[in-house]
C-alpha cells in the first residue's frame, strides 16, 4: 500500500493514475502540451467543461506541479498555464494512451462539436 495525500493506492501504478484521474485532467495537459494557454483560451477549446470545474482541474494540477500558473505582465495583464518539467515527463504516457485508443477504436464515430 502506498500513501499519498491522505489517500492509500495499491500500487505505483494506482497512484499515478489517481493524479490523472477524471474526464478532463489529461485532457488539459494535452492542450497544454501544444504550448502555453490562457484561462479563456483553454475553456473555449476543452469543449464542454464548465469554468468552475475548469478552475478545480487547474488547480489540482498546479498542486501536483504538473502545470505552472504564470501571471504574464504585459497589457492587458494576464495569467497563462503551462506544462511544468513534471508534466512534459508525464506527457508521453498520456500520449501513449492516446495513441492507442485510436488504433483500437479507429471505427467509432467521430463527433466534431457544431458552434
Amino acid at each position: 500500500m502506498i500513501e499519498y495525500n491522505d489517500k492509500n493506492y495499491v500500487c505505483h501504478l494506482d497512484l499515478g493514475m489517481g493524479i490523472i484521474r477524471g474526464k478532463w485532467k489529461a485532457v488539459i495537459m494535452c492542450h497544454l502540451n501544444k504550448g502555453p494557454k490562457r484561462f479563456l483560451q483553454l475553456h473555449r477549446i476543452t469543449a464542454g467543461i464548465s469554468q468552475k470545474v475548469l478552475m478545480n482541474q487547474l488547480q489540482e494540477l498546479e498542486n501536483e506541479d504538473l502545470i505552472i500558473k504564470e501571471v504574464v505582465c504585459e497589457k492587458p495583464l494576464h495569467v497563462e498555464y503551462r506544462l511544468s518539467e513534471k508534466g512534459v515527463d508525464l506527457y508521453p504516457a498520456i500520449e501513449i494512451l492516446e495513441v492507442w485508443a485510436k488504433k483500437h477504436y479507429h471505427h467509432i464515430k467521430h463527433v466534431e462539436e457544431i458552434k
